[in-house]
């Protein structure tokens, strides 16, 4: 991994472990409100500190993960303007997932490594996966479909993040 993915990589870890507790600290806000006593209010914290830092290490395992897929591509060209999302994100299988689309701009078969990060409705990170999509012909597209690594609970929503060309 070079210094601009590791420094992406640390920045989206900060990002989605901030989104976590922030989360967290909303949830213990509601649930110590409703608390009887001290000793319900510190259950509440022991366990909206538990969730945070299971949250937070499953989005930043996600994120290393993809960045070291991405940094498996060697000689790859940046792409992720041959690339979309094609339509809304769903649930299959309890997982999010989302059809994604590259369109090969050049003149010879290509392959494609993308990172699609599914977000949820204010913009943080829940999770990053990594799809291959291969040969596809010059000048034509190919779809596959991009899942979450985990469960996501409401309605995420995904993007690319990086998309690679070899």
């Amino acid at each position: 991994m070079n210094r601009t993915q590791a420094t992406r990589a640390t920045k989206t870890t900060r990002i989605a472990t901030t989104a976590a507790t922030t989360a967290a600290t909303a949830a213990l806000l509601a649930l110590a409100t409703t608390a009887c006593s001290d000793s319900d209010v510190d259950k509440v914290k022991d366990r909206a500190a538990s969730a945070t830092a299971k949250a937070g290490e499953a989005v930043a395992s996600a994120t290393e993960a993809a960045a070291s897929k991405m940094a498996e591509v060697k000689d790859g060209a940046d792409a992720k303007g041959d690339v979309k999302v094609d339509g809304p994100t769903k649930s299959e299988n309890d997982r999010a997932t989302a059809k994604i689309t590259a369109t090969n701009t050049t003149d010879k078969k290509a392959d494609y490594t993308i990172s699609v990060n599914f977000r949820d409705g204010d913009g943080n990170l829940l999770d990053t996966a990594v799809l291959n999509i291969s040969d596809v012909e010059a000048d034509q597209s190919k779809s596959a479909t991009a899942s979450s690594n985990r469960s996501l609970s409401g309605s995420p929503k995904a993007e690319i993040g990086r998309a690679l060309r070899h």
